[in-house]
């Protein structure tokens, strides 16, 4: 598991044998969501986050895109 950033209590990641598209997992609390990041971040799937935290784990990774999209090229492609 790579951890990309962490902020605000959201830790996000991705593994070391993923696959594509571009995707980054949060995990917030006991919650965890799957985001897909290509031209718009976009929700995959979550379990156990409350759609305010979803929200805010969205907009984060929105805020952050260009780190995620380049810690997933050095690290996976």
């Amino acid at each position: 598991m790579s951890e990309v950033f962490r902020i605000e209590g959201f830790r996000f990641f991705f593994y070391s044998n993923d696959h594509r598209p571009i995707h980054i997992h949060v995990r917030y609390g006991g919650g965890e969501a799957v985001f897909v990041v290509e031209d718009r971040v976009e929700l995959r799937e979550s379990q156990g986050l409350k759609a305010l935290e979803l929200r805010r784990a969205r907009e984060l990774a929105e805020e952050h895109k260009n780190l995620i999209v380049r810690k997933w090229n050095e690290c996976l492609d």
